[in-house]
């Protein structure tokens, strides 16, 4: 007899759902952290003549050495440090884990926190171990969080810093005390390191266990899917065997290239940002039913007294947020609004504040 598709599928994979990415009409989308601002038409239509150059039917730079060059400069990588690049932060999420994975090895991280630490870890088969924040302010719960290392042993510690879906950054004491009681590798996701004031960039090769991710997705190129790891060679060295060949397609690399060598304009947009973001979080809590916490990223997470009605009736309205109920207990009537543009900002306060 043939066996079913469940016979063969993993119990672990079937057990699990596809990450659901929301079709978002012609509404204002404000639920994945973007930046919201494109290019003018001169930049755009300089972008195009560099594409027009790519060798479309030749493999990419499979080292991709000229994007590593920027992001380097960019991201201010010390010269002693190796560099990864992949599709965005999750695949090299996902190169760390396979790298790591072994009989009994665990990926530990703070939750609520980036939910593809969990989800990455469930796919590759490696034990997935999450402790809860302070419920109050989602500060690290130190206690809970060295008893649980000298406890489990992590081989990963995923860190984001700020932290996703709150939007605070962890204290630094805590951070390094994390860091030096763990045997493993730590990685400090600097994903919204553009909107925050500190990082761990210019600490590499202190701490052997350091690892840094960044990614340009915040930065505006979201569509680029484009990602680093920075670390001591002898960590990333291993690492790379687990990264496919030529991940960083022609495309990406050219353009990536290009916006790197105008990064004024994006710099200019998360100047932009980082203002409205106080704007935003100012007239937020002035909405009577409305808790909103303060952020170092480029989104603000809130609480009402219904978070689904609300999450509901601001689409109805045009209005594409983040609902977080149900995901953590946490969360509960929590949503995540991503900082728009001045007028889409506007727009998701006034239909909020009529709800």
């Amino acid at each position: 007899m043939n066996k079913s598709i469940n016979d063969w599928i993993r119990p672990e994979i079937q057990q699990l759902s596809a990450y659901h990415v929301p079709d978002p009409g012609d509404t204002i989308k404000l639920d994945a952290m973007e930046n919201p601002y494109q290019w003018d038409t001169a930049l755009v239509e300089e972008w195009i003549n560099v594409l027009r150059t790519a060798p479309l039917n030749r493999y990419p730079d499979p080292a991709a050495r000229e994007v590593k060059q920027q992001l380097r400069a960019i991201m201010q990588v010390p010269d002693t440090m190796d560099m990864i690049l992949g599709n965005g932060s999750d695949e090299l999420i996902q190169m760390l884990a396979l790298t790591l994975n072994g009989e009994g090895r665990i990926l530990l991280a703070p939750e609520p926190s980036f939910v593809m630490y969990r989800l990455i870890a469930q796919v590759v088969g490696m034990q997935y171990i999450g402790v809860p924040l302070q419920a109050d302010n989602f500060t690290l719960d130190m206690f809970a969080m060295l008893e649980a290392i000298e406890t489990y042993q992590p081989a990963l510690v995923f860190l984001a810093y700020p932290n996703n879906p709150t939007g605070n950054a962890f204290d630094v004491l805590d951070i390094e005390a994390i860091i030096e009681t763990s045997h493993g590798i730590v990685v400090i996701d600097e994903a919204y390191a553009p909107f925050a004031d500190n990082t761990f960039m210019s600490r590499l090769g202190e701490y052997p266990n350091l690892l840094v991710m960044r990614t340009v997705s915040k930065l505006g190129l979201a569509g680029l899917r484009l990602g680093l790891l920075a670390g001591p060679h002898e960590w990333l060295e291993q690492i790379e065997k687990t990264r496919l060949p030529y991940n960083i397609n022609v495309l990406s690399q050219l353009s990536a290239i290009f916006a790197l060598q105008h990064y004024t304009v994006l710099e200019k947009q998360t100047l932009q940002i980082r203002a409205d973001r106080a704007n935003l979080l100012e007239r937020l809590n002035t909405i009577e039913g409305v808790q909103a916490w303060a952020s170092q990223a480029n989104f603000i997470l809130f609480r009402v007294a219904d978070a689904q009605a609300v999450f509901d009736e601001l689409k109805n309205q045009g209005v594409l947020i983040k609902g977080l109920h149900g995901s953590h207990p946490l969360l509960d009537n929590c949503l995540r609004v991503t900082v728009g543009t001045p007028e889409e900002n506007q727009a998701f306060l006034q239909a909020l504040t009529q709800i």
